[in-house]
């Protein structure tokens, strides 16, 4: 399975190493009977010595979700088809050592800054701060060595009989790839019995700085290793523009209206024919979509609906609500079958979709958009809420 950043050729891929876990995970095929499950387990060792945690959440319905601490990641998210299989929906690789040494951002927490800030550069309170430059010209999901490369602290665990969660947290220090302040970060995964997986982020400062975090989600509804192409699914989002963006994928800042536009999913469309489509936003991205939705209603404190994604062939849906402005997707454009992943597949263009809610990108340089600034005080949060079901028809 290829799992490529975008875009790919600003990344040296590394040789996989036969590191794996340390234990075998359980089967997630059996629902935990009448509540959600949690256990907790070694998932291997890092090259640097350090040990990774994997936790578990299973609920009655057949829905699990594996964390892992390297990234806060979901490294296997499990839902049954129709027919009752279950299948991972998860991006991702089977031991470690995919995690540790390939680019990609597969499933991954990423932080401190998502997506892309133009040059590498922002100025706050007047004065300038230079990033890690990962994609020349730019800074993406915060730099050479973001979270998504740390390996973070399982905080807490929890579980009752209607629900069960995971807390990660993560200290990036006052610098960290060029960013001001001392962040402390925490992520929480709950999973419960209606077939929810929450994420809540939140993260404090002591100084003036900007955060902007994601779940990197990268997934096929069909089942990973992958039979069909991510993006043969009926998409809506609950959005009436985007931010189209210049060759190097940042946003121009002048929005433009969905409508008439490829980018139109205000009622159900195929993902596969719109990224297909002719127009010259879709060819900045290598033939797909690369943009940032602006959500109705901005940030919000409640989750609102955002995305829903229906697979008509394995009768999975899938709905996202979210606290955040906007909403990255990404149809695995630059994916070219170059990596070794899940079963020993190499993924290909459009065999992985990825909705990450957000910020908008480089907000710290464009003052009309939403402000990502934290202070000292005033903490970020943000809440995402996944929901899975069966299609009736």
């Amino acid at each position: 399975m290829t799992i490529s950043t975008r875009p790919a050729s600003i990344f040296l891929l590394s040789t996989l190493v036969g590191l794996t876990a340390c234990s075998q995970l359980p089967s997630r095929d059996d629902a935990a009977p009448g509540g959600v499950s949690l256990s907790r387990m070694p998932f291997g060792t890092l090259s640097n010595g350090a040990k990774v945690e994997a936790i578990v959440l299973k609920n009655a319905g057949g829905l699990s979700a594996t964390l892992i601490s390297y990234g806060a990641t979901v490294q296997s998210l499990r839902f049954p088809d129709k027919q009752g299989n279950s299948a991972d929906l998860a991006v991702g690789y089977d031991t470690l050592a995919g995690y540790e040494t390939t680019p990609g951002f597969t499933n991954v927490t990423v932080g401190r800054y998502a997506n892309r800030i133009a040059n590498g550069t922002f100025a706050l309170d007047g004065k300038k701060f230079a990033l890690a430059v990962n994609e020349a010209p730019n800074t993406l999901h915060g730099g050479s060595i973001g979270w998504d490369k740390r390996n973070w602290v399982v905080k807490s665990v929890e579980q009752t009989a209607d629900k069960a969660s995971v807390t990660f947290t993560l200290t990036s220090p006052d610098g960290d790839q060029g960013f001001p302040g001392t962040v402390v970060a925490d992520v929480t995964y709950e999973l419960n019995n209606k077939n929810d997986l929450t994420i809540r982020y939140g993260a404090k400062t002591d100084k003036p700085t900007v955060v902007n975090l994601t779940w990197h989600s990268m997934l096929n509804l069909s089942g990973i290793p992958a039979t069909r192409l991510a993006t043969d699914v009926d998409l809506t989002i609950e959005s009436d523009a985007i931010l189209p963006v210049d060759k190097t994928l940042i946003p121009t800042g002048q929005p433009l209206p969905v409508a008439g536009t490829p980018f139109d999913f205000r009622t159900p469309a195929n993902v596969t024919e719109r990224a297909r489509a002719q127009h010259p936003q879709l060819a900045l991205a290598n033939g797909g979509i690369d943009h940032n939705y602006i959500l109705r209603g901005g940030k919000t404190a409640e989750p609102k609906p955002a995305v829903k994604i229906e697979d008509r062939n394995s009768g999975r849906g899938l709905a996202i609500a979210t606290t955040e402005a906007g909403m990255q997707m990404y149809t695995g454009n630059f994916l070219k079958g170059e990596i070794v992943g899940k079963g020993g597949q190499k993924l290909t263009k459009y065999q992985s979709i990825s909705f990450e809610a957000q910020g908008y990108p480089d907000s710290p340089n464009q003052p009309a958009f939403p402000s990502t600034r934290v202070d000292p005080g005033r903490d970020y949060s943000q809440t995402t809420v996944l929901h899975f079901y069966k299609l009736d028809r």
